[in-house]
């Protein structure tokens, strides 16, 4: 999760140089399209198949997840790239919204208290240091970044799903992947094509290169591991995209961001170690992530 995080952040600040030159269709196409080459080849290379029991599971994962992303590559390039990665992130709060839902409409099942406060911790943290702020002509774009971080996380919880169905990781990113190449190029068919620079070129190919390694290294995150769990480490890729922002953009360093960095690391210890306890205590607590699947 931690690789996946830094691989995010990178890719991020690549969607938002790259949104100046590309639709924000063009930039999924040309995701999908590297993320289906690249994993087709990794599963010929590994000896597998792309064949699938569950083909219905793979299409309401990708016309989720799918939408997730293109929403928020559009909040990328409209908004500042600090407050569209926020909106992103609350995926980890609206799971946490998700999973009380469940157990109180299930009514024999609870969240575990401290896995919830772990969360919020890190989504604190998160607030110290981007301090999102959003004027009157970026209240749409806003929204846009907010649902994104909804849908994320009802994608995410479908990936726990599929694992849990036997898919492996490659299965899941390639299909993901599709789903990005024929929602890109519906999107794109109706705006048009812009023509290509060995720049454009450049960002696009690590656009889908990152974001390839990034989504298997999630898928697999998701699958082996508990979703509150890998939440609370995903808000590592917030820490990320500072970092990079103060390297690459000359961002400015306040005693507030140094805060919300640590409580981020916090909350990434808290999770860790809730991790490496038996699954029979900790996971007994949690409502079946395949229930939200669909």
């Amino acid at each position: 999760m931690v690789g996946s995080s830094l691989l995010f952040s990178l890719m991020g600040v690549c969607v938002k140089l790259a949104s100046a030159s590309y639709s924000t269709g063009e930039i999924v196409f040309y995701r999908g399209t590297i993320g289906a080459l690249v994993m087709a080849v990794h599963t010929w290379q590994l000896g597998g198949t792309l064949k699938t029991r569950v083909p219905l599971m793979h299409l309401t994962r990708s016309v989720t997840g799918v939408s997730a992303l293109c929403l928020w590559f559009y909040s990328i390039g409209q908004l500042p790239i600090a407050t569209a990665v926020t909106l992103n992130y609350t995926s980890s709060l609206w799971m946490a919204l998700f999973l009380i839902g469940s157990s109180l409409v299930i009514g024999t099942q609870r969240v575990p208290m401290r896995l919830i406060a772990t969360v919020l911790i890190g989504f604190v943290g998160v607030a110290l240091i981007l301090r999102p702020t959003v004027d009157a002509d970026q209240f749409r774009p806003a929204l846009i970044g907010l649902l994104s971080g909804m849908l994320s996380a009802t994608a995410y919880l479908q990936v726990s799903g599929l694992g849990r169905a036997g898919e492996p990781g490659h299965r899941v990113v390639f299909y993901f992947s599709l789903g990005s190449v024929v929602a890109g190029a519906l999107s794109t068919s109706t705006l048009g094509w812009h023509a290509h620079t060995w720049h454009g070129i450049a960002l696009l190919v690590a656009v889908g290169v990152l974001a390839t390694a990034a989504q298997l290294l999630m898928t697999r995150a998701y699958t082996v591991g508990r979703p509150l769990v890998n939440a609370s480490l995903q808000y590592l890729g917030i820490a990320f995209s500072y970092g990079w922002g103060v390297l690459l953009f000359d961002d400015r360093i306040t005693g507030l961001a140094i805060g919300g960095m640590l409580l981020i690391v916090v909350a990434g210890l808290l999770a860790t170690r809730m991790r490496s306890q038996p699954r029979a205590t900790a996971d007994s607590t949690l409502p079946n992530p395949d229930s939200l699947s669909t």
